[in-house]
């Protein structure tokens, strides 16, 4: 498995305005939004990276306001799980 490490300046991770305990959590969740607005993430690696489940995920881009990428893979995988 590749690993990329993301080093942030202490003088930056302090400027932002977020509990130090919630700090990765929060900063993967923007990445993860900012990817998949941009597809450059698919649906699922977007909430891998923001360690969500479908359901939060959804949640979190309609509280964003981001649109739903649904092509036909995803379509076909839904049809799928919907007849099993």
């Amino acid at each position: 498995m590749k690993t990329l490490l993301l080093e942030i300046p202490d003088s930056i991770a302090t400027a932002i305005r977020l509990p130090e305990e919630d700090l990765e959590i929060e900063l993967r969740k923007l990445l993860a939004l900012s990817l998949y607005s941009k597809n450059l993430l698919s649906f699922g690696k977007a909430r891998e990276l923001a360690r969500l489940s479908k359901y939060e995920f959804s949640m979190l881009l309609g509280s964003k306001d981001i649109p739903r990428h649904y092509g036909s893979d995803e379509l076909l995988q839904d049809l799928n799980y919907a007849s099993s």
